[in-house]
């Protein structure tokens, strides 16, 4: 009977997984002094009219941030610029990493030049971070949503800001060294699930005031599980690509025969990357137009500002068209940098291997490019259509969609990569239990 308890002991299966839980445990904790930030106001302003302004620009480029932001937007706090000026200054430091020729050398150092690297992302994200929360404070000024104007509402409230976002990326880079998952993911999944109760509570009294009735909310449910259900689909899908070894392999006196293997290759090599950086740069000129555009006597650069932040907002035309460009583009800008066709075919060729009806080298390379081209093409066309399809059901057809694509793609990607790395954790403590097994050495 003893035996029987101390084999069902929780505090064993925890001290046996004890890295695991460390890890999972940090993580929460991290989400937890997230959401609490993202409650913490920032000082000099009026809640009441800021409420009736978010309330009247609910379906503007402004709900868009607020949806990443986690409401802290709305709730004007001191991460209300989100992660978002992090992810513009990353975009920027790698597109320029792809064409100076300083920065690709750095790339290639190692660790080294990845440290370098982070140091220029991160002082960009400062600049961003200020340039951001001036715009801000101008437009909250110019709305008269504050209680003080001039340098005692813009000292402590620009500073706040840009505190709040720099600790973010802290954040953000804590979570990815020490606990589970891609911080950044994981701090906008926060944002977006926050928001989850608030849609369900829309969707159910729009139910009872009569303006969508209950088949219709029915068959949006099955629409929006059909959907998720396509993207763990395209997401798990794969290309194998069958890789031979020409010679017979040798390890000490023993001589293996040919081996066979495959090289898997990703419709959507690029994850859920293209849709956060189209939705950061949208939401920085529009956001930028929104602040500092609006005035009750614009001049001239305060009107091009208004009809920018007009035309960009979430289904416009052109904001639809523009958003799905610039999926396609980080498509391939992204899947360029994580796989790299000519290093795959030097690496093959130094190791003996090859596709079969192939030869190694140059056609190798092409093959690769040519099948890694249409492959993205197909994933570039699906997270178009993921993101875009409900902008458009809604303009096309005023259905009240209170959840946008981007935003579920996000969250069933992100989940997925959790998933997937728990479970990598949960493999790497069996098969340390196995070898300790192995050896006889009896576990501590």
């Amino acid at each position: 009977m003893a035996k029987h308890s101390a084999s069902i002991n929780p505090l064993g299966f925890i001290r046996k997984y004890d890295e695991l839980f460390n890890r999972l445990l940090f993580l929460l904790g991290a989400l937890v002094v997230y959401r609490f930030g993202s409650h913490v106001p920032i000082p000099g302003m009026n809640p009441d009219s800021l409420a009736n302004f978010f309330q009247t620009n609910e379906n503007t480029i402004l709900g868009l941030f607020n949806m990443f932001s986690g409401g802290a937007l709305e709730r004007m706090s001191v991460m209300a610029l989100g992660i978002m000026p992090y992810i513009s200054a990353s975009i920027i430091v790698q597109m320029m990493t792809a064409v100076i020729p300083s920065l690709d050398a750095l790339k290639k150092e190692g660790q080294a030049g990845q440290r370098q690297i982070n140091k220029y992302t991160r002082q960009l994200t400062l600049l961003l971070a200020f340039v951001q929360a001036v715009g801000m404070c101008t437009g909250l000024i110019s709305q008269n949503l504050t209680l003080s104007s001039g340098m005692t509402f813009y000292v402590p409230a620009v500073t706040s800001l840009v505190a709040g976002s720099m600790f973010l990326m802290w954040l953000g880079e804590q979570i990815t060294e020490r606990g589970i998952g891609n911080g950044i993911s994981m701090l906008i999944l926060a944002g977006i699930v926050a928001t989850f109760p608030t849609v369900i509570t829309q969707s159910i009294t729009s139910v009872q005031q009569g303006q969508m009735n209950m088949i219709a909310l029915f068959i949006f449910a099955m629409l929006a599980l059909a959907v998720v259900a396509a993207i763990v689909f395209i997401e798990r899908a794969q290309r194998r690509i069958p890789v031979n070894y020409a010679q017979k392999q040798q390890q000490g006196r023993k001589i293996y025969a040919q081996q066979q293997s495959h090289l898997p290759l990703k419709i959507n090599m690029a994850g859920v990357i293209p849709a956060i950086f189209a939705s950061s740069l949208l939401l920085f000129p529009a956001s930028l137009g929104q602040w500092v555009g609006y005035s009750a006597n614009p001049n001239m650069f305060q009107t091009f500002l208004q009809n920018m932040a007009l035309v960009l907002s979430p289904g416009q035309p052109l904001y639809l068209v523009v958003f799905g460009a610039l999926i396609i583009f980080f498509c391939y800008f992204y899947t360029a940098l994580v796989f790299s066709p000519k290093e795959v075919a030097e690496n093959l060729k130094k190791s003996g291997a090859y596709i079969p009806g192939i030869r190694p080298g140059q056609q190798t390379q092409r093959y690769l490019d040519h099948v890694l081209n249409r492959l993205t093409f197909i994933g570039a066309i699906y997270m178009t259509i993921i993101c875009l399809m409900p902008m458009i059901l809604q303009s096309a057809f005023g259905i009240p969609f209170q959840l946008g694509g981007t935003s579920v793609l996000i969250s069933v990607v992100v989940i997925m990569d959790f998933i997937a790395q728990v479970k990598a954790h949960l493999m790497t403590h069996q098969y340390h239990d196995y070898s300790l097994l192995q050896t006889g050495v009896k576990q501590p």
